[in-house]
């Protein structure tokens, strides 16, 4: 096993690597920012080293000083967890090139898979079922309006560097579509450096479906279920849940074996995630694309699989084999995140940076976890994400899980900076989440219209 990794990340993430490492007797190197000297996860690990200024180009996306703080700490690994550098697969091959082992998969892997126009393309040969779209990448204007002329409208525009729902924007005709494919491709530069385009017909209604999937470099490669995170705004999720209300017993069985089959195809190592949009009138599901790293949501899939996602990332990428088969999954109860960020959603769910005065994270009982780097008297910078901790919790059943998640929302007290807490707790509330009756526009056209009609 290895004897010391660095956390090229911050924030929660950064905390649950440091946890999982050190229950593997795995010793750990934090990075941190000017801004982050304070952090948590600076404060946990067995080193931290200052790797740049505030700004994240300058700090957390700088690879020669993350490279070379690998090197001055002896760190034989880089976790990545997840943005930052998690997917970028010049990071993952520098690491190879100087003998530091990229806890993730291969560069190879990850620029075949985290391209969304290669990732489409190695899915058909696989014999995945992907959305009908555009062949290759899209550059003009003149391009998409004739590839959405044949493809049919409403169609998806994606940023095929894109995550995080940057570079994406739908279009329901010809005249959105021009303004539209500028504004996605100019965000999809500044975000990525990479303006290329792709373009898909949407599926709509539909929902949004993920497959965990783990991969070792024995080729044994097994799913861990499946995530529904379908309740998203602008793109982003905002609540996750496993199993899916949406899926029987045949159905779930044909979209795990196809994502194993995906990742078998492109011989994937490490932690991934093939990501499908299913049309629930058909029973049609479809690839939209892969996350090539842990995903923040991947604590429901824990709860509900009993398999530390992080542990066997670490483990994987040290050469062992998978510590679990397929036959040994079993999946119990029911699992629910929230993720809960310091943003006003009264004001367009501005950030709400700032000194927290007072914290009280909900606790007790069996089947409650709370993942935050959140302490009182911490000041949260303005410079990253504002997601500031999950809730997630697990229930017998879906009833039980939800009324676990409300009560822990009751008791999540933050003073000093506004949050969304108020926001999920009428979210998970509300009788259409309930009842488990939701798509991906449910949350943008039908709950904010009536929650913002409250002010």
């Amino acid at each position: 096993m290895f004897n010391k990794i660095l956390i090229a990340n911050r924030g929660e993430i950064a905390v649950r690597i440091i946890r999982a490492a050190r229950e593997l007797g795995v010793g750990t190197v934090a990075i941190y920012s000017t801004a982050d000297r304070d952090a948590l996860h600076v404060h946990l690990a067995d080193e931290a080293i200052c790797v740049g200024p505030a700004r994240s180009t300058e700090s957390y996306l700088n690879m020669n000083n993350i490279l070379s703080a690998a090197v001055a700490t002896g760190a034989q690994a880089i976790h990545p967890g997840f943005g930052f550098l998690s997917e970028n697969s010049k990071f993952a091959r520098l690491c190879e090139e100087m003998n530091i082992k990229f806890i993730g998969p291969s560069a190879k892997v990850m620029d075949m898979m985290g391209d969304k126009i290669n990732a489409r393309a190695e899915m058909i040969k696989a014999g995945v079922p992907v959305t009908p779209g555009s062949e290759g990448e899209v550059h003009t204007t003149d391009e998409a309006v004739k590839i959405a002329e044949e493809i049919g409208y409403p169609i998806m525009l994606k940023a095929s560097a894109g995550g995080g729902g940057k570079g994406i924007r739908k279009v329901n005709n010809v005249e959105e579509l021009v303004p539209a494919f500028e504004a996605a491709q100019a965000e999809a530069q500044a975000a990525f450096g990479n303006g290329a385009m792709f373009i898909e017909r949407m599926i709509f209604p539909a929902r949004h479906i993920e497959v965990q999937i783990l991969g070792d470099s024995q080729g044994n490669v097994i799913h861990l279920g499946e995530r529904d995170c379908s309740l998203q705004r602008n793109n982003q999720k905002v609540l996750e849940e496993s199993p899916s209300v949406a899926i029987g017993h045949t159905l779930r069985q044909e979209i795990t074996a196809a994502a194993v089959k995906a990742a078998q195809h492109v011989s994937y190592e490490n932690a991934g995630t093939i990501e499908f949009l299913l049309d629930e009138s058909s029973g049609k599901f479809y690839f939209m694309e892969m996350n090539t790293r842990v995903q923040v949501e991947h604590p429901v899939t824990e709860f509900v699989s009993g398999v530390d996602i992080v542990k066997e990332q670490i483990r994987v990428a040290n050469g062992n084999e998978l510590s679990v088969k397929q036959e040994d999954v079993t999946f119990s109860g029911h699992a629910i995140e929230c993720r809960i960020n310091a943003e006003n959603p009264k004001f367009n769910f501005a950030p709400s940076p700032g000194k927290i005065t007072n914290l009280f994270l909900p606790s007790g009982g069996v089947g409650l976890r709370v993942d935050s780097a959140m302490y009182s008297g911490y000041s949260i910078p303005p410079y990253y994400d504002s997601m500031i901790a999950k809730v997630i919790v697990h229930g017998e059943n879906r009833f039980e899980a939800l009324m676990k998640m409300q009560r822990a929302l009751l008791e999540f007290d933050v003073e000093g900076v506004i949050t969304n807490v108020d926001f999920q707790l009428e979210l998970i509330s509300d009788p259409h989440v309930v009842a488990g009756d939701y798509d991906t526009s449910f949350l943008g056209n039908v709950f904010l219209t009536e929650y913002q009609k409250e002010d």
